[in-house]
């Protein structure tokens, strides 16, 4: 477990994806405290004026938006609703995709073919609209959202992991449980799922990245939720006001910070990915 968590440092892209990591967690945990603002707090000027698009200064670092807002202060304050809609979408995913893959590679049979069939129905959803329309109908807020995008994603996992199982309960050490006597839960969850478990950390670390691509792109849809501050609602807001061209302090901050975000999870699954695959090294 110790190589498994020190891989990353191995190369120069793992190393870069760590830092990343660790300064965005870093930074949602010290938010109040390292933004100079609220974040959701309108700015004037000395006669009272709302300060539109103020470029970055010594006294707004990176500018305010067109409603007057500080743009770093919500960079900040972003970082933590990237980190709760990335573990907590990928924790859902992992639970649900570990188990339907599991049952079904297990049993086989009828259980198999109706868990296939729904993870085929799954596949037949398109994503995108699907969460949109959930979000719509449910009411725009930050759990509808991460619901939303854990109800179709775990369909890949789902696949792989069944696939994978299909071959170890066909193993000798399988078949040893069963003349011991152990329930189908016990080997199940004992003696398959750590076999499978290197799989499943490579899923989350990648569903992490995918969760959070699906809720920017539901934010810059209009569909986030308005009480909480996360880049995709940034971009969207440049755009519904029309600033998304000319107040470049406004939208590259939170765009490069998603890409970096998205990147740098890529880069430790992608190492993870060459330990549990001896083929890729």
């Amino acid at each position: 477990m110790l190589r498994l968590a020190l891989l990353p440092l191995g190369s120069w892209s793992g190393r870069f994806a760590i830092f990343v990591l660790a300064a965005v967690v870093l930074v949602a945990a010290v938010a109040p405290a390292l933004a100079p603002y609220d974040p959701l707090a309108n700015h004037f000027d000395a006669a009272g004026q709302l300060l539109r698009l103020d470029p970055p200064s010594a006294r707004y670092k990176l500018g305010t938006t067109y409603y007057g807002l500080d743009v770093l202060s919500q960079l900040i304050y972003g970082t933590r609703i990237v980190l709760v809609v990335g573990i907590t979408c990928a924790v859902l995913i992992g639970v649900i995709g570990t188990n339907v893959g599991l049952v079904a590679g297990y049993y086989g049979g009828r259980v198999d073919g109706l868990l296939m069939r729904l993870t085929d129905l799954a596949f037949g959803i398109p994503f995108l609209p699907f969460v949109v329309m959930l979000v719509a109908l449910l009411r725009p807020s930050l759990w509808n959202t991460i619901v939303a995008i854990s109800m179709l994603m775990w369909r890949t996992s789902a696949r792989v992991i069944r696939s994978q199982v299909l071959s170890l309960r066909e193993r000798g050490f399988v078949r040893a449980a069963r003349i011991a006597g152990a329930s189908d839960l016990r080997i199940l969850y004992v003696h398959i799922f750590p076999n499978v478990l290197p799989m499943v950390l490579l899923y989350v670390a990648f569903d992490i990245a995918y969760a959070v691509l699906a809720e920017a792109s539901v934010s810059f849809l209009g569909f986030g939720d308005p009480n909480q501050v996360s880049w995709g609602q940034m971009l969207y807001l440049a755009y519904v006001s029309g600033s998304i061209r000319q107040a470049w302090w406004w939208t590259l901050p939170p765009g490069l910070a998603i890409s970096l975000f998205v990147i740098a999870v890529f880069l430790v699954g992608r190492n993870y990915e060459r330990l549990t695959n001896p083929r890729l090294r």
